[in-house]
């Protein structure tokens, strides 16, 4: 019993962890897009070493078992490496060097919702509003959603037990104008981003390779990112990084929120489906907020207070209703099929009869073959006669 918890407990323990390699490449990209790094640049070096990263382990522990490579497949990883690398992450990075890494993960909370709405759509998940689970499931998403709202747009008094020149940072907002151009570009990008987690889905489905199909996707979207940053940047020099916290927060972001991400994240998918990955990202934000609080020492509204405490509810409510899909699927109600038969006895009573295995013989070749019948449960009924030679049951 304590190896099968274990086993259902490691796809929660991948995806917790991964939302805590999320926060710090928030903590860290906002630190190096403050000090003017481009975000374009940014992109194009976070998947150059996502793909040095990942593509070894691939080519050597997936050569055998490796799909072959079709037109519908090329197609797939070019829309998923425009969905993630080039839309995703710019647009999140705009926003994130507008506002502030808790306001950032707090509008790219929408996905588990967007992501949701995506997969019923496309039939990958199915909405039974007659069953509790379903019911869960919608209203945790909800209230995921409120929860984002109340940290975006209710701050209430600001907390703060840690006098520092980081608090003093905290305290001063960015713009209104800068808040609102900012989440229109944080809403794009959780748009493209529950778009990518939706069409990896379905294209695990046709190429299964974890690792290959990561991989491909970092080196396609290295191409298209260095692309665009030629277009934007109109000057090859915003290339060149030094051995910096540029290299770092390049190396940290594509090593861990792409190479790592995308394969665990691949195989979360694979076993239980896009809404389970999307469910575990409003705890960014919590892990975010904690971290600012604590090690940083700024301080944090009560509204952001209030807004973690809901989505950590939803969140709850949604990875339960996906708990219960999950056992509702070992179960299958329809192997439990009665057939009553009724025989005579001496004996009064109820008997379960094993199903039996009949043998079929070819009258031509004399080969006898084992036919294997639906599985059943039998129900025997014993009756007795009494002395008037009447057979009761």
């Amino acid at each position: 019993m304590g190896l099968r918890m274990s086993e259902s407990a490691k796809p929660y323990f991948a995806m917790v962890c991964l939302q805590f390699g999320y926060a710090g490449m928030n903590l860290v990209t906002k630190t190096v897009l403050d000090r003017g790094m481009s975000h374009y640049v940014l992109v194009a070096y976070r998947n150059a070493f996502a793909t040095a990263a990942i593509a070894p382990f691939a080519f050597l522990s997936e050569r055998k078992v490796r799909s072959k490579m079709t037109f519908p497949i090329f197609m797939h990883i070019f829309v998923l490496a425009l969905l993630g690398p080039v839309i995703d992450q710019n647009l999140y990075y705009i926003g994130l060097k507008l506002t502030s890494p808790t306001f950032s993960s707090a509008v790219s909370n929408i996905v588990p919702a967007i992501t949701f709405i995506l997969a019923t759509l496309f039939r990958m998940e199915k909405v039974e509003m007659r069953k509790v689970r379903c019911q869960v499931k919608v209203v945790g998403t909800i209230v995921t959603v409120v929860g984002s709202i109340l940290m975006i747009f209710f701050k209430g008094p600001f907390i703060n037990f840690f006098q520092s020149h980081l608090a003093t940072t905290a305290a001063s907002s960015p713009l209104a104008g800068d808040y609102l151009k900012a989440t229109v570009f944080l809403l794009l990008a959780s748009l493209s981003w529950a778009s990518f987690f939706v069409l990896q889905a379905s294209t695990l489905k046709k190429y299964s390779a974890h690792l290959s199909l990561s991989s491909m996707v970092c080196f396609m979207g290295t191409l298209q990112s260095l692309a665009l940053t030629f277009v934007m940047e109109h000057n090859p020099s915003a290339l060149n990084i030094g051995f910096d916290m540029n290299l770092l927060a390049s190396a940290y972001a594509g090593i861990m929120s792409s190479s790592i991400a995308y394969y665990v994240q691949g195989l979360m998918m694979q076993r239980k489906g896009p809404l389970f990955v999307t469910a575990f990202n409003p705890l960014v934000v919590v892990i975010v907020s904690i971290m600012s609080f604590f090690v940083l020492g700024q301080g944090i509204y009560l509204g952001g207070v209030i807004g973690v405490v809901v989505l950590t509810v939803g969140v709850y409510a949604v990875l339960w209703g996906n708990h219960v899909d999950d056992d509702g699927q070992e179960t299958r109600p329809e192997d439990n099929v009665l057939e009553a038969v009724k025989c005579c006895s001496g004996n009064n009573g109820l008997s379960i009869m094993p199903r039996i295995d009949e043998a079929d013989e070819d009258v031509e070749t004399g080969k006898v073959t084992a036919t294997e019948k639906e599985p059943s449960v039998v129900v025997v009924v014993f009756c007795t006669e009494n002395v008037d030679n009447v057979s009761r049951c």
